[in-house]
Order: structure tokens, then sequence, then C-alpha cells
């Protein structure tokens, strides 16, 4: 089993000089996705949920006019305020503690326009089976989709790449973004309201 990541991994996946452990490093995005996706939101004030080790959060602080984001986890928060402040954004960005599902949580994230929801399945085992509709992402990601959604039409909402398309039937008009390196679908990334450009299906690679 892997333990904490080395400093040379760190570096290339998310930048240098940053924090990671062995769970926030699997959940985090790599850089030349999330740039690419933190693009779509720039000078937009913007929800973050699951802030885990901060990396597109930062990377979010760098396009919009200012990111409110949310962990439940004491020990994830606090790492990702030190990479936040290496990044030099912390004036950029709020963080807050608690459950993003909570109404008391999201309503001391207002105002915001826009949202990215990035629950966390990246630390399940090899043989997990996702699923979108009655999610087992923490938090379920369409419990999330659908509380968000009633607050801001505008948001990106990450999912695993093994997901079952045919859950995704029946939500509103959307952008679903393939992410690759070489080969290998690392993620979607469904974009919602005035984020989506293009109807359908689109591809990114790194």
């Amino acid at each position: 089993m892997r333990t904490d990541p080395n400093s040379d991994d760190i570096s290339d996946k998310f930048g240098d000089g940053y924090t990671a452990d062995a769970r926030t490093y699997r959940m985090g995005i790599d850089r030349r996705f999330s740039q690419r996706i933190a693009g779509r939101f720039r000078r937009r004030r913007v929800l973050e949920t699951c802030t885990g080790g901060g990396f597109t959060t930062i990377a979010l602080a760098r396009e919009a006019a200012h990111v409110v984001t949310i962990e439940i986890a004491p020990a994830h928060q606090d790492q990702a305020r030190r990479n936040i402040d290496k990044a030099g954004l912390s004036d950029r960005v709020t963080l807050v503690r608690g459950d993003a599902l909570s109404d008391a949580t999201l309503a001391a994230c207002a105002p915001f326009d826009s949202a990215f929801l990035d629950p966390d399945w990246a630390v399940m085992g090899p043989d997990h089976v996702y699923r979108f509709r009655d999610s087992n992402t923490q938090p379920p990601a369409d419990a999330l989709l659908e509380k968000i959604l009633a607050l801001t039409p505008n948001l990106a909402l990450v999912l695993p790449p093994a997901i079952d398309l045919e859950e995704l039937t029946g939500l509103p008009a959307h952008e679903r973004q393939s992410l690759y390196f070489g080969e290998t679908r690392e993620l979607y990334c469904l974009y919602f309201g005035e984020l989506a450009r293009s109807p359908g299906e689109t591809v990114l690679r790194g």
C-alpha cells in the first residue's frame, strides 16, 4: 500500500512547494486539468465543495474573483490553508469547515454565482463499483448536485471515469467532458448553465 507521496510526486501533479498526504494526493486533480477547468470560472464568485489539499482551490483562485471552499475534515482544511498561503492566494479564498449538504454551511458561503463540486471518490479500492444515483461518493454526488443546482445553475461536477453514463439520463442540459492522459480516461467533468460551452460530449487531453 502506498504511503505519503514524495516531493517529486507532489511537484509533478500539483506544483512546487505544496504539501499532500496519501489521501489528498489521490483526491487532488492534476494541475494540467485543474488549470483548464478553472478557466471557465474567470471573474466569478465560486463555491467549491470538498477542498481536500486545496490544489483545485488554488487553480480556481487564480482565475476567479473569489473562492469560498467547504471542507469537512479539519486535517485536510489545515493542509489546504498552508498550500493556499504558499501560493500567495489567501486573500482570494475563504475556507469554511462544515458539511457541504448543510443549509447552514451553504448559507455561510453566500453570495456566489457558480460552483465547483468534487465529491471524494478517488480513495475507494480498485474493485469498487461507482454509482451516481444513490451515490456512494462522499458526499453523495447526486444529492450534492441537486442541492447546489437549487442555488446556482452554473456549476461543474467531477465524476469518476467508471461511472455508468446511463445514470446521468434526466439531468439538466450539460456538457460532459472526458479528461484523458494518453488513452486513459481519468475523470468526467460535467458543466451546467453558463459554464457549458458545447452541448453533448467533449474531450480534454492533459
